[in-house]
């Protein structure tokens, strides 16, 4: 381990212990139980076997967006519609779902290739328009976001309501297509192996590949790449693709293993979730599992707290 890597992990411990350390002091200020309070927080998700199936029924989807970032800021574009990535690849998930009739063992293989192809479409859009136009990318992506969001409102409310359910959402997935928990007493689903499949397929294209090494190239001088013979348009726009792939899977596998409906009329912020991972992880996919631990560990703990103490 080299000292550049030792810095990088000593500033990220450090950031993190300081977070917490401001957190306590928030706490004791607060409340009237703060030991009570700060035990049930860094203990409660290791109090029962359910309590830490939240913790990794939360972390799976973070994978897959934190990694979906990470390739996708390693080429220095800010693209945020993974955001509408995901949430479109929930929507497309279902729909799909509902209207094909696949054997049970290929039904969900193809329901979520579908579902990270449309995602991948959402983040090309911001990256072509960036790449014809010269538009900024952060603003482009985000306006992306919100047409997906509106056109899925749209869709959910008038192709794939359930007119007899008492909300709005869409009719049930078939079962032939659902996840189903592999843990009792969870809903810890195959999901988790499709997502830490996906990390350690992130992390070999990023630095096995020659195509990974011209991406890092790319982000982190494109002058010189350029000037290496890199086509850095092309480059640019695969990761931004790989990216949306990668969400909309995200958005698919999450629908199939944690819904039985489509019931997402609001952005679920995993995108910008993903932004924290990829900053904890340092862009690399295989540390994005820990960062996506981690975050997910500190959410629940934080519910477990709230509803058990003052």
């Amino acid at each position: 381990m080299n000292s550049n890597t030792k810095l990088n992990i000593l500033r990220t411990v450090s950031a993190v212990l300081i977070a917490l350390l401001i957190s306590f002091g928030i706490i004791f200020l607060t409340s009237k139980e703060p030991v009570n309070a700060i035990i049930q927080f860094l203990t409660g998700p290791l109090q029962s076997q359910r309590r830490f199936g939240n913790v990794i029924e939360a972390m799976i989807p973070l994978i897959f967006t934190g990694v979906g970032v990470s390739i996708m800021f390693a080429a220095n574009e800010i693209n945020l519609a993974g955001e509408g990535s995901f949430h479109i690849g929930g929507l497309v998930a279902t729909y799909f779902a509902l209207n094909t009739a696949l054997p049970a063992g290929i039904s969900p293989i193809v329901t979520i290739l579908i579902a990270g192809l449309c995602g991948m479409l959402i983040t090309g859009v911001p990256a072509v328009l960036k790449i014809k136009t010269e538009s900024d990318v952060l603003v482009s992506s985000l306006m992306m976001n919100y047409l997906i969001l509106y056109f899925s409102n749209y869709v959910l409310s008038n192709i794939l309501r359930d007119p007899k359910a008492g909300a709005v959402v869409s009719f049930a997935v078939p079962a032939v297509t659902q996840f189903s928990p592999i843990i009792g007493g969870t809903r810890i689903h195959i999901g988790l192996f499709i997502a830490l499949a996906v990390a350690v397929l992130g992390y070999v294209f990023m630095y096995k590949t020659r195509i990974g090494y011209e991406l890092r190239i790319t982000g982190e001088n494109r002058d010189f790449a350029r000037y290496s013979g890199i086509n850095v348009v092309k480059i640019t726009l695969v990761s931004q693709l790989i990216g949306g792939f990668i969400f909309g899977i995200g958005g698919g596998v999450e629908l199939l293993g944690m819904y039985n409906r489509f019931t997402w009329t609001s952005l679920l912020g995993y995108g910008w979730d993903a932004i924290i991972i990829t900053t904890l992880a340092k862009k690399n996919p295989l540390y994005v599992p820990f960062a996506a631990f981690f975050l997910a560990y500190l959410r629940t703990g934080a519910s477990i707290m709230s509803r058990s103490t003052d």
